[in-house]
């Protein structure tokens, strides 16, 4: 049965993970197009949310000042329709209203980012040869000469294996 209209079948299944729970929402056709399920472009998922209760603090918040982006213009009725944010300063902007649902969707609030695995162990190489680096000066200033020699190969095996690997 729809969730929405609780009378028709449901055809569209939208699977959600809150809070490390799975939410499920079941739509029929006319529930489903009457929410902009059916086009890619017009999914409200903030009007989705809304209905679950997620995304209701942006709508107090945003509602309550009149917020529109100072870089973009965009406002929390747009946001409301097409389920994203029109920049990065959006992000600011309606900040108070979003950490909550951004937490409760996502692991964090801070966008870490993806990189490629190659370069991700390039730049751990290069951070541990900086720390070697560093602790060779310090044991050469303590004069701890073997300890020093130790790491100076150490520095050199890393330095070749970057080099084999570009």
């Amino acid at each position: 049965m729809c969730d929405v209209c609780q009378t028709e079948t449901a055809t569209v299944f939208l699977t959600q993970i809150v809070d490390g729970n799975m939410q499920k929402v079941n739509l029929c056709e006319g529930c489903s197009k009457e929410k902009g399920v059916t086009d890619p472009t017009g999914f409200a998922l903030a009007d989705l949310l809304l209905g679950m209760g997620a995304a209701q603090s942006v709508e107090r918040t945003a509602s309550a000042t009149g917020q529109r982006c100072a870089n973009c213009g965009f406002t929390e009725a747009e946001f409301k329709k097409t389920g994203r944010l029109g920049c990065s300063a959006c992000y600011r902007t309606f900040s108070e209203g979003l950490g909550g649902m951004l937490r409760g969707m996502h692991k964090g609030v801070r966008h870490t980012g993806k990189i490629p695995e190659r370069l991700e162990k390039m730049l751990a190489r290069d951070t541990e040869i900086r720390g070697l680096t560093s602790d060779l000066r310090r044991a050469v200033v303590e004069e701890q000469y073997e300890t020093a020699a130790a790491l100076r190969d150490k520095i050199r095996i890393l330095e070749a294996d970057q080099e084999a690997g570009e």
